[in-house]
C-alpha cells in the first residue's frame, strides 16, 4: 500500500523526488506519514481536502480487504 500512496501522490505534485512515505505498522492500524515539498502540500490536500480524502478512501478500501485500518497523515 505504501507504493500505492507514492504512485498516486507523485502523479499530483511538481517535485516527485521530494515525496517520502513512511509506514508505521501496528496490529490493527497502519499509519502512513506522507512528506512533500512545501510548495506541493496544497496539491496533495486539494480544495477543501477533497484530494486527501479521496486518497484516504482508496486506502480504506484496499485495507478493508486485509481486515486492517489505515491512517494517512500529511506532514510538511
Amino acid at each position: 500500500m505504501k507504493e500505492l500512496v507514492e504512485f498516486i501522490v507523485k502523479a499530483l505534485v511538481d517535485d516527485p523526488s521530494a515525496i517520502e512515505v513512511t509506514e508505521v505498522a501496528g496490529d490493527k492500524v497502519t499509519i502512513f506519514e506522507l512528506r512533500a515539498a512545501k510548495e506541493d502540500i496544497g496539491k496533495v490536500i486539494g480544495k477543501r481536502g477533497r484530494t486527501a480524502s479521496a486518497i484516504r478512501t482508496i486506502l480504506s478500501a484496499v485495507s478493508a480487504r486485509e481486515g486492517k485500518r489505515t491512517v494517512l497523515e500529511i506532514i510538511e
